[in-house]
């Protein structure tokens, strides 16, 4: 067994550059699908592209970014480090 192998169990989540990264990702897109979810719910606008929402549309706004922030969250816990040693 390599070094690199028997010493990865003992990193934490905000240890290494790709954890923290992920984690990042993760909280920007959970605050995103919460953005898009509430301006759906509301018949907002998107404040830039100037999109009307609608509550179907923020629902599937709101879903595809808590998505996105779940897999963002699994990499940062689950995924060992690569090259960034």
């Amino acid at each position: 067994m390599t070094s690199s192998t028997a010493s990865t169990g003992d990193r934490g989540l905000l240890e290494t550059r790709f954890s923290m990264g992920a984690a990042a990702v993760a909280a920007v897109a959970g605050l995103l699908a919460l953005a898009f979810g509430w301006l759906g719910y509301t018949d907002g606008v998107l404040p830039v592209i100037g999109f009307q929402l609608d509550i179907l549309t923020g629902i599937v706004g709101l879903l595809f970014g808590f998505a996105i922030a779940m897999v963002a969250a699994v990499a940062a816990v689950y995924m060992e480090p690569g090259f960034d040693e």
